[in-house]
């Protein structure tokens, strides 16, 4: 698994996916820079159905945790082949939320013809 075949992986799954850099990790306040960076969702996708949000981070799939982009391809490759599983991320809270960030889990269903 390379960290091409993994992007490509989370294209099939309905994101744009990169490796956590020093700028994400400043931003997102977080202690190490692991995970995966959730750049961009595409509609109409599994990923999109299950609720993941632009600017989160992954952080486990159906209970493996993710810390590079290797681990998410190895991870997302085994569940996409399960008609359900759960994908855990980091995220921001919704505007005026005084919590901030959080971590949320999203439910992937069967694909939807």
């Amino acid at each position: 698994m390379t960290e091409g075949e993994a992007a490509r992986l989370g294209e099939e799954f309905g994101i744009v996916v990169g490796a956590v850099d020093e700028d994400i990790q400043k931003e997102l306040n977080l202690q190490q820079p692991q995970g995966v960076a959730v750049f961009e969702v595409i509609g109409n996708s599994r990923a999109d159905y299950a609720g993941i949000k632009v600017r989160s981070v992954i952080k486990e799939i159906d209970k493996t945790e993710i810390r590079t982009m290797i681990d998410f391809g190895n991870a997302i490759k085994k569940a996409m082949k399960e008609c359900n599983f759960t994908v855990g991320t980091y995220e921001p809270a919704d505007p005026g939320d005084p919590v901030g960030w959080g971590v949320n889990f999203h439910f992937v269903g069967c694909k939807r013809d």
